[in-house]
């Protein structure tokens, strides 16, 4: 289930975010190009203080499907340099010049806290309310999977750090989306040949 893999992974990015090495390193350049490691830090936490945020604001009234709120999203086949990726960039390194190593932290763990209780109580029909779209608590849960999986190992990566262990249900959700994200960017064959046949394999599958 998806609310035990986002609980597990969160504790995952949690302890990451502990480590000494990300305030030594925290003006450094990080393995994104543009992020710093307090940058990127910031941008991995906001995946458990801004999913607070969100389960504790009103409900939504729609919801759409999981895969739309990817392919509608700009950042997601816009390249790094784009606008949209930019400005996520631009905020994450705001906020992270606004604060240090150890209250990120300690700001994480307080969410952490609470969402080991707001997440399972979560009612299975219950829409989360993003602005443009809403979409279904799960559903909701999962991307901020991809994001916790993808930016946990970013994190150890710029750390020079062995990229702690994921739970299997969230690698396993990142993979299956990911992989249907690339059959959209790229269509069917250009996948089923990278995965199957090196010889035919186009240069890059990439779903982000």
């Amino acid at each position: 289930m998806i609310r035990p893999a986002f609980l597990e992974s969160a504790e995952v990015a949690a302890a990451l975010v502990r480590l000494p090495a990300v305030d030594e390193r925290w003006s450094s350049p990080s393995a994104l190009p543009g992020f710093t490691v307090g940058g990127l830090a910031r941008h991995l936490a906001n995946q458990v203080t801004r999913t607070l945020t969100a389960l504790s604001d009103p409900p939504g009234e729609s919801a759409i499907p999981v895969l739309d709120h990817f392919t509608g999203a700009g950042w997601v086949a816009s390249g790094a340099g784009s606008a949209y990726n930019a400005t996520i960039l631009q905020r994450s390194e705001s906020a992270a010049a606004g604060t240090t190593a150890a209250a990120l932290a300690a700001e994480v763990d307080a969410a952490l806290a609470e969402l080991r209780t707001v997440v399972p109580a979560q009612h299975p029909d219950r829409v989360v309310d993003l602005g443009r779209w809403g979409l279904a608590v799960d559903d909701f849960l999962l991307t901020r999977v991809l994001e916790l999986v993808v930016h946990t190992d970013d994190l150890a990566v710029s750390l020079d750090v062995p990229t702690p262990d994921l739970p299997a249900a969230a690698t396993q959700a990142s993979v299956e989306i990911l992989a249907r994200l690339a059959v959209w960017r790229h269509g069917p064959l250009p996948v089923l040949r990278a995965l199957s046949r090196r010889e035919r394999a186009p240069d890059s599958i990439a779903a982000l």
